[in-house]
């Protein structure tokens, strides 16, 4: 079975992840059931929701055509996720399906309890986001952390910034419970306001970033451009198709253009996501 983690970054392993001191009981796990072929698609995008500016409802109308095109199972957000929009931008049939998300940093300068309230469940029942948890789709399993606690910068260095870290405090003990993982070959996070795909020369891993979801910026950049196979500074979302056997993923912008692809099949699959920061 496959394995992945999600948080504001989303870790996807396409190997079976070792993931040393996890107890399956340590988190709260959700099942989802594959399709009727064994087969998996889904949707994933960050840093979103500009009360539909910034391109925010050009990018949700896309996701409607492209889950549509896909027959998504559901929808992945990692983190910064509201911006005081979600029910009215994302409207298509093919996005009222459940949504799975993680905080962000731009979360936790809010009323961060309340995003994680089973009220806004009775609201929009399609809404799901929890600090961490284990997504079981039969042929994978999603690991859902919340990373942005590990950044330094927002403990030392918060600025004008006032963050909401009831839950977290105290912090060590926190950081310490959270997953170590290793055989990682994806690793897909928002945060970065872009869409990237960067592969390093010492390491196997994949890394994909989601966070084109509204307001978008340049000036992210990477030492070695060899190792940069993929990058947009506009705005887009990811897709994702998966079976036992073979994983695609797909960029796609604001008209529906497909901007980048990368595709890879193993024996046996391990995806693992997080919402993590790059500091």
């Amino acid at each position: 079975m496959a394995a992945l983690m999600i948080g504001s970054m989303l870790v996807v392993a396409l190997l079976v992840a070792n993931v040393p001191g996890l107890c399956n009981g340590e988190l709260e796990r959700f099942e989802y059931p594959i399709k009727s072929d064994s087969s998996l698609s889904f949707l994933v995008v960050g840093d979103w929701g500009r009360k539909g500016g910034y391109n925010q409802s050009a990018v949700a109308v896309q996701m409607g055509i492209k889950g549509e095109k896909l027959d998504v199972d559901f929808i992945i957000s990692t983190g910064d996720n509201f911006y005081e929009s979600f029910t009215r931008i994302y409207s298509a049939d093919s996005l009222q399906k459940q949504w799975y998300g993680v905080l962000g940093n731009h979360d936790y300068r809010g009323d961060v309890l309340a995003q994680l309230s089973p009220v806004l469940r009775k609201i929009d029942s399609r809404w799901l986001c929890l600090r961490s948890f284990i997504l079981d789709a039969e042929i994978v399993d999603f690991f859902f952390v919340d990373t942005t606690p590990f950044g330094d910068k927002y403990f030392t260095e918060p600025g004008s910034h006032v963050y909401d870290w009831r839950g977290i405090l105290p912090r060590d003990s926190y950081i310490s419970n959270l997953l170590k993982a290793n055989d990682v070959d994806l690793y897909i996070n928002g945060h970065e306001h872009c869409l990237q795909h960067i592969s390093t020369s010492d390491s196997p891993i994949q890394f994909l970033t989601s966070g084109g979801g509204s307001k978008a910026w340049r000036g992210v950049s990477w030492p070695n451009p060899e190792e940069l196979k993929f990058y947009y500074d506009g705005q887009g979302f990811m897709a994702v198709q998966m079976t036992e056997t073979q994983v695609d993923i797909a960029f796609y912008d604001i008209f529906g253009n497909v901007l980048h692809k990368w595709g890879t099949s193993k024996p046996l699959f391990s995806i693992v996501g997080e919402n993590s920061r790059a500091y």
